[in-house]
């Protein structure tokens, strides 16, 4: 958490973008869903910038061209969606755990972007979540989910297991599933250390309804946690073979 805190009171002179993302937020009849992503993707590179963070994206044309998707990542820390985002050219956004959705920054992040906040121990809320995520995604919206529902500090790159729930998303709205590998993200965060840090993302082939629709959400849990595991493996030497899984 070092390496936020420095982030937070380095960047003091630029916080008055803090309440100008919220201003945003609450007028999207005034501000374009690209114009709110641009300004969050500005925000995020003044951070990456002050806390000597790059990342290394491969695979981005693997990306459908066209509709919504759903992205499945591997969950390693704060730092996961921005990596994520920060490489995606399109507006998207991402599902996240209410409880850490309220902190300064990261809630206005959250709700330019248009993200929505999960209550993981409230089976209605949650329900309802998934249903909004599907009808956005039928109408061509991109969400990040991480299936693994949470991390581990000092993750080290373990793949925790994800759970076949946090498909039925993509699946009721037949969308292309896009399995994203992280790599190194848990560093940018998670080490007590203002070292440079170098993290990797990887868009892998999608998985797209014709391929799935006659599997059930455990089997697409399994397939998609293994290719990557797969990509992660190779992610530090074989970049080439990691973005193939």
């Amino acid at each position: 958490m070092l390496r936020f805190f420095y982030v937070i009171l380095a960047d003091l002179h630029h916080a008055y973008k803090v309440p100008k993302m919220g201003y945003y937020a609450r007028h999207p009849e005034k501000y374009s869903e690209q114009f709110r992503y641009d300004y969050a993707k500005h925000c995020m590179r003044i951070m990456k910038k002050r806390g000597r963070i790059t990342t290394e994206a491969h695979g981005m044309e693997n990306l459908p061209k066209e509709n919504g998707y759903v992205m499945f990542a591997n969950h390693q820390g704060k730092y996961d969606a921005i990596g994520i985002m920060d490489a995606h050219e399109k507006p998207c956004s991402v599902v996240m755990d209410d409880a850490k959705s309220h902190v300064p920054l990261i809630k206005q992040f959250i709700d330019l972007t248009n993200g929505k906040r999960m209550k993981l121990n409230d089976i209605r809320q949650a329900s309802q979540v998934i249903k909004e995520v599907t009808e956005e995604v039928e109408e061509g919206r991109r969400f990040i989910v991480f299936p693994a529902g949470g991390y581990k500090h000092r993750n080290g790159n373990f793949v925790d297991p994800f759970k076949p729930g946090s498909f039925k998303s993509a699946m009721k709205a037949k969308a292309p599933i896009v399995p994203v590998a992280l790599f190194d993200s848990w560093k940018v965060f998670d080490l007590w250390s203002l070292r440079m840090v170098h993290t990797k993302v990887f868009f892998l082939r999608p998985l797209y309804y014709e391929e799935y629709k006659d599997m059930t959400s455990r089997q697409i849990c399994t397939l998609i946690y293994d290719r990557i595991c797969k990509a992660v493996e190779y992610a530090k030497d074989q970049p080439e073979l990691a973005v193939l899984q």
